[in-house]
């Protein structure tokens, strides 16, 4: 494998991946490139991942690329994003570059997607529980559920993407790994995660969706000195106190979702959907969910609030 000189994060050039045709840089994460790359013979076009090591630096971000193929590889599931290939530059008996090819799927994050109704979002988390589920089917998890991993296509279908902090179920992570926000009180005590870890993310991320706000969690934003102290103490508004227009039965799945105690949370991602499915069959079916309301203000999923 070759590849185009000086290639780095802020780099203009592209790089040079064998048997595939860059076309342009797609999105920057927070140590990687991803491109579109179009296959010289089929002219199927993937998605490429870039992550080079610079000099003094740990491998945590290459390790997690690593990590996402070992995982995503052996994933088939029509909500995950697939993974096909990695490839990767040592020098020195380390690997100081590697490159991702997955599937290429176009769209916006949840994060960046318009505010959408309440039956929308209920159709997105349950394909994302489903796909969740998926994985701990095969014995995995995904540990960092949040809007910016839930990709929206534009015929409404998601892909969930960012593997690279997946593990097998029952994993004790020898330090924490997740995002502030979302994260699950077990993963900052760094106790074994297991499926209700990924409940607890799906739940805080349908806490933002639908109010625009973050639950407490025990790595406060902007902040990186643990609160390990409060542990429990600080308990969220639920959704509909904070907008009384949504559903009182769907705030109280979400605040389930978000309990400290594991054994507290919906035990799996089918009893979840199962929640979700009913929540589903009243609203599209017209009938006045417990307040009578069947939609989300229109400003209740900006994340600016």
């Amino acid at each position: 494998m070759t590849r185009a000189p000086n290639i780095g994060i802020g780099a203009t050039e592209l790089p040079v991946f064998p048997g595939y045709e860059i076309l342009r840089r797609i999105g920057i994460g927070a140590a990687s490139v991803i491109y579109a790359a179009k296959h010289k013979e089929s002219g199927e076009v993937r998605a490429l991942k870039h992550v080079v090591r610079a000099e003094g630096q740990d491998g945590r971000m290459v390790e997690q690329v690593e990590n996402e193929f070992r995982v995503g590889s052996k994933l088939e599931h029509p909500y995950i994003r697939s993974v096909y290939d990695i490839k990767r530059r040592r020098r020195r008996l380390q690997t100081r570059e590697v490159f991702l090819l997955m599937e290429y799927c176009p769209g916006v994050s949840l994060e960046q997607s318009r505010s959408r109704s309440l039956l929308d979002l209920l159709l997105i988390f349950r394909m994302v529980a489903d796909g969740l589920g998926g994985m701990h089917n095969q014995g995995f998890l995904h540990c960092d559920m949040k809007p910016n991993n839930i990709i929206i296509a534009d015929n409404g279908a998601i892909r969930i993407i960012d593997l690279g902090q997946s593990c097998l179920n029952g994993t004790v992570k020898p330090r924490i790994q997740g995002t502030p926000d979302y994260i699950a009180p077990e993963q900052v005590k760094r106790k074994p995660l297991t499926v209700r870890t990924d409940v607890f993310n799906l739940g805080a991320t349908m806490y933002w969706a639908l109010t625009g706000k973050h639950v407490p969690t025990l790595i406060p934003k902007q902040s990186d000195r643990l609160d390990l102290a409060s542990a429990g103490k600080a308990s969220p508004l639920s959704p509909n106190k904070l907008y009384s227009r949504i559903p009182v039965g769907v705030s109280n799945l979400v605040m389930e979702c978000v309990k400290t105690d594991p054994r507290d949370r919906p035990a799996d991602m089918p009893a979840l959907i199962a929640r979700i499915d009913l929540l589903i069959h009243v609203i599209a079916g017209g009938r006045p969910l417990a307040n009578g309301s069947n939609k989300v203000p229109d400003d209740v999923t900006d994340a600016s609030q």
